[in-house]
């Protein structure tokens, strides 16, 4: 198994796009990137920990590869907003990708290389690749956020549709059948 750290703006909205991603082991919704151990939500919401809202996924290479994990990180979220996406604004949503060796940011690096090639976006891509250092997994609470909060208005107006079009996009990734 292999681990993946990307952060694109809310983790309640990129833990269930990946959770339902065939050849995902396990998604945790956590915080990366800040000076800050052990944090809070509280804390990152503040936007002065450094810390971004991440998931860590853990999945099987031999089913699906770290450049197919990336597809369909960029395929979920805006790369070419700063700090923000949609309603949610701070460096705590900034798109990040946190590699954890030198193939990771190879892979990382040629991938935005090839968006940026084709055109995909008007504006350019800002997503910041790091090192990772260390993964702080959130509180349980945010643990598959979505799945137990689905009538939650921030669910029904963001993730929902996020969702959707992942699942429309992606359909021929998605676990079958299985619920997450």
């Amino acid at each position: 198994m292999e681990k993946a750290t990307l952060g694109g703006g809310c983790f309640w909205c990129l833990e269930p796009v990946f959770a339902e991603l065939e050849g995902v082991v396990e998604v945790v919704p956590g915080y990366a990137g800040g000076h800050v151990a052990d944090p809070t939500y509280e804390q990152v919401c503040t936007g002065t920990t450094g810390h971004a809202e991440v998931v860590q996924v853990t999945y099987d290479p031999s089913v699906i590869s770290y450049r197919e994990i990336l597809e369909v990180f960029f395929g979920v979220h805006d790369p070419t907003t700063l700090n923000r996406q949609g309603p949610d604004v701070g460096t705590q949503y900034r798109s990040v990708i946190f590699y954890h060796d030198e193939e990771q940011k190879r892979t990382a690096d040629e991938v935005i290389r090839d968006l940026e090639a084709a055109g995909v976006w008007d504006d350019p891509i800002v997503t910041q690749v790091e090192p990772f250092t260390a993964f702080y997994p959130a509180e349980e609470y945010h643990h598959r956020y979505y799945y137990r909060n689905p009538t939650q208005p921030y669910c029904q107006a963001v993730i929902s549709p996020k969702l959707a079009k992942f699942r429309s996009r992606f359909g021929r990734r998605l676990k079958g059948g299985v619920s997450p």
